[in-house]
């Protein structure tokens, strides 16, 4: 029988409110920890989790079938193995990097100044809303190809799609408003993607539409699932991690001067962030058969949420982990953003994320512009800080007081 930890709901409103403060418990008390209510385990300790999400036969992306499918309206790469996978996951990836990437960054400066323009008089702005937010969502859309101006409406879509992934527990009508929200992307999406197929451009839906596997070109329904898997991926951790580093750098000043001072420092700082406070904490597998960590046995067929902050803060895996150091030696700021990470923010693996170069780069050119802009940054007066999210995860908002721009 699954042992229920007495002290420890990861479905609580106590835990929703601080996770961390609950990390070590689960590690050392239930590291394999059953919630009843969802018939799920979660695992907290960074060897457990580096398992399952490295072992991608006897930890399997089924549930995602079910997590993911209904509003990614087919399957996503992370479903996907062997050859279609390596092809699929090819395409995507050509879309972020070499020449693309250099556009996209030269795009990034472009979106975020357009944004920032009108609040650096003022010298107040919220870092998640006024800022973080629109523009996660309109650099993703040029990645995409698609139209700015329909950036408000796409975020909203988006929203419910993000929502119906990320809930571990969804009411009837949450669920209906969710998978609507997904069809009325999907509707947006088809005309476009017929209009790519006619006439194609260097944008990645072109080169979704115009690519082959095994000889037979993409149906719609793979490409507007791609899209929407590349939309999801791109916006949720950008702005997210964009806060959480200025929050953590504004909280450590000493670390902030170094960063001001050696702008080299900004790549160890952002991955330390990604370390310390991952835009993703949960990451669901589905055990194809018995299994046995520490001890305690997951059935197969079970669903089992891989805890990424807990494990990036497991004392086995890094030393003094709760503490926030940009000067970390056991990061390896250099691996941080491949494949060879210590940290598991991008998760690790056959299914580690294809935008980690990509996400390097836009939170590194945007928060480079950034810092020099505010100077003498700080919270708001009467600001209190508050995150949410369960399975992701970042503040609320952020609102920041710094020296006007003249």
């Amino acid at each position: 029988m699954p042992v229920v930890h007495p002290h420890v709901s990861v479905l609580s409103e106590d835990f929703a409110a601080d996770p961390y403060r609950h990390f070590a418990r689960l590690r050392e008390q239930s590291p394999v920890h059953y919630e009843p209510a969802i018939d799920s385990y979660f695992l907290s300790r960074y060897e457990d989790v580096r398992r399952v999400l490295t072992d991608h036969e006897a930890f399997t992306t089924e549930t995602l079938q079910v997590r993911a499918e209904p509003v990614m309206r087919g399957p996503v790469l992370a479903q996907m193995t062997g050859a279609e996978h390596t092809a699929k996951r090819k395409i995507v990836v050509q879309g972020f990097t070499g020449r693309a990437l250099q556009d996209q960054i030269r795009a990034i400066r472009a979106g975020a100044a357009e944004l920032m323009a009108p609040f650096l008089a003022r010298g107040r702005m919220d870092l998640v809303n006024d800022f973080g937010k629109p523009l996660a969502v309109l650099v993703t859309l040029d990645v995409l190809g698609l139209e700015r101006r329909d950036w408000q409406q796409v975020a909203a879509w988006h929203s419910g799609v993000a929502e119906f992934i990320t809930s571990l527990t969804l009411t009837p009508e949450r669920r209906r408003d969710c998978l609507e929200c997904a069809e009325q992307l999907e509707a947006y999406l088809l005309p476009v993607i017929e209009r790519r197929r006619r006439d194609p451009g260097d944008d990645l839906i072109s080169k979704l539409c115009t690519a082959e596997f095994d000889g037979i070109a993409m149906s719609d329904r793979d490409v507007t699932a791609l899209i929407i898997n590349v939309l999801a991926a791109a916006t949720e951790p950008a702005d997210k991690t964009l806060a959480l580093l200025f929050r953590h750098l504004i909280e450590h000043p000493e670390q902030m001067a170094q960063v001001r001072r050696d702008p080299e420092l900004l790549t160890a700082a952002i991955a330390e962030t990604l370390r310390h406070t991952p835009p993703v904490q949960l990451i669901p597998r589905q055990a194809e058969g018995d299994a046995v960590f520490v001890g305690t046995a997951v059935p197969a067929g079970a669903t089992v949420f891989c805890m990424i902050g807990a494990a990036n803060r497991d004392p086995e895996a890094f030393t003094a982990p709760d503490a926030f150091d940009i000067h970390r030696p056991d990061l390896g700021t250099a691996r941080s953003f491949t494949a060879a990470a210590q940290h598991l923010s991008f998760g690790a693996g056959l299914h580690q994320c294809v935008g980690a170069a990509f996400a390097r780069a836009e939170i590194e050119t945007v928060a480079a512009m950034l810092l020099p802009l505010l100077d003498r940054v700080r919270y708001s007066p009467g600001f209190q800080y508050r995150e949410s999210g369960l399975y992701t995860r970042g503040p609320v908002s952020l609102s920041l007081d710094f020296t006007p721009v003249r």
